[in-house]
C-alpha cells in the first residue's frame, strides 16, 4: 500500500467511528407538558381527542412523544407551581387547557412555545397581539365565536313558550366579559329579549345571585364563559332546578352536571385541533407565525332529565338535531 492510500484509510477512520457514534445515539424523544386546572378524569374525552390525533400524525406516547399531564384537580392556586414543574422538566411545548392554565404558563416561560386548547378571547386575556399573528410564545384554538350567544338565546326562546327576560351570570374580572356582554346585548335586541346581568366573582355570589334572579322573574339562565362559574357547575345546576328555571351552560359538562342545556363550540374538536399545533411547531414553526384558529364545530347537548324535574318539555325541532341528549 502506498503511503498516501495509507494516510487517507488512517484519517478516514476517526471519521467513521464519529459517523457510527452519532448513529448510534438515541434520537431526544419531544416532551409535552398538558396543563389543566379540572382533575384530568371530568375531560377524558378531550385527553383522549388529542392523544387520538397525535397517534394520527405519527406520534406515539412513550415511543417517540412523552406527555407530562398535570392537573390543579380544581385548585387554581396550584397552576403556577404545575406550569413551574413543567418548566424545569424543559418540556419542549406546553399545551393549556383553558384561560386558567395558559396565564400561569405564560407567567412560567417566556419562550417555551404554549399551545392553548380553547381560550375564549385570546387577544383582551392578552395572550396574543391578533388572532391573525400571534406575536409571541402562544397560539392555538379559540372558542370565539360571534354569533354563538345569539344561538344559544335563540335556542332558550325556542325551548321556554313566551320567554322575555334572561338572567345572564357572568364574572366582570374576567377580560372575555365585556365582549360577551357586548355581543348578548346585541343578540337579545335582535330576539326581542330582556337581559338582566349578574356578577358572579365567588362562591359567596350565589345565593344573592339566586334571589336576584327571582325579584327580577327571568324566565332561563345563561352563563358566561368564566372560570369561576366553570368550578361552580354543580351549585348553578341546583340553583336551576329548585328554581325551576332552564339554565345554558358554556361547557359540555354543564349539561352532564344537572344544566337544560349546552350549545358552544366543541372543546373535544378543539383540543383534538391542538394537536396539530404541536405537530407544526416541532417541526420547526414559531407560534409567533401560526395563527390562532377559531371553533368550526359546535354542539348541542340537551339533558331531558333535567327538562322533566323543571316541568318543561323539549320540542322536537330541537331533541332531533342534538349531539347528544342525556336521558
Amino acid at each position: 500500500m502506498k503511503r498516501r492510500d495509507a494516510c487517507m484509510l488512517l484519517g478516514s477512520v476517526p471519521l467513521a467511528w464519529q459517523l457510527a457514534a452519532r448513529a448510534q445515539q438515541p434520537q431526544r424523544i419531544p416532551r409535552i407538558g398538558f396543563l389543566t386546572t379540572v382533575p384530568l378524569v371530568l375531560i377524558r374525552p378531550r385527553t383522549e381527542a388529542f392523544q387520538q390525533s397525535l397517534r394520527e400524525l405519527g406520534y406515539v406516547e412513550g415511543k417517540n412523544i412523552v406527555v407530562e399531564w398535570r392537573s390543579a384537580d380544581g385548585q387554581q392556586d396550584r397552576l403556577p407551581a404545575l406550569a413551574a414543574e413543567l418548566v424545569r422538566l424543559k418540556v419542549d411545548i406546553i399545551v393549556s387547557a383553558g384561560a386558567a392554565a395558559t396565564r400561569p404558563a405564560r407567567e412560567a416561560t417566556a419562550t417555551i412555545p404554549i399551545v392553548m386548547t380553547q381560550e375564549n378571547d385570546p387577544v383582551a386575556s392578552g395572550f396574543v397581539a391578533s388572532l391573525a399573528r400571534p406575536g409571541g410564545n402562544i397560539t392555538g384554538m379559540s372558542t370565539l365565536s360571534t354569533e354563538l350567544h345569539g344561538k344559544q338565546l335563540e335556542l332558550l326562546k325556542q325551548t321556554v313558550p313566551g320567554l322575555a327576560r334572561v338572567a345572564v351570570l357572568g364574572s366582570s374580572t374576567d377580560p372575555g366579559n365585556a365582549r360577551s356582554l357586548r355581543e348578548m346585548e346585541a343578540a337579545a335586541r335582535a330576539l326581542n329579549l330582556q337581559m338582566q346581568y349578574l356578577d358572579v366573582l365567588g362562591p359567596g355570589d350565589l345565593e344573592a345571585a339566586s334571589l336576584a334572579i327571582g325579584k327580577g322573574r327571568a324566565g332561563a339562565v345563561l352563563l358566561l364563559p368564566t372560570f369561576v362559574l366553570a368550578v361552580l357547575g354543580e351549585q348553578l345546576a341546583d340553583l336551576g332546578l329548585k328554581s325551576r328555571l332552564p339554565v345554558m351552560g358554556f361547557a359540555r359538562q354543564s349539561a352532564t352536571q344537572g344544566s337544560l342545556m349546552f350549545y358552544g363550540a366543541s372543546t373535544i374538536d378543539l383540543t383534538r385541533r391542538a394537536a396539530t399545533y404541536v405537530d407544526k411547531i416541532l417541526k420547526g414553526a414559531k407560534p409567533a407565525d401560526l395563527p390562532v384558529e377559531q371553533p368550526t364545530r359546535f354542539e348541542l347537548v340537551i339533558n331531558l332529565k333535567t327538562a322533566k324535574a323543571i316541568g318543561l318539555t323539549i320540542p322536537q325541532a330541537l331533541l332531533l338535531p342534538a349531539d347528544e341528549v342525556i336521558q
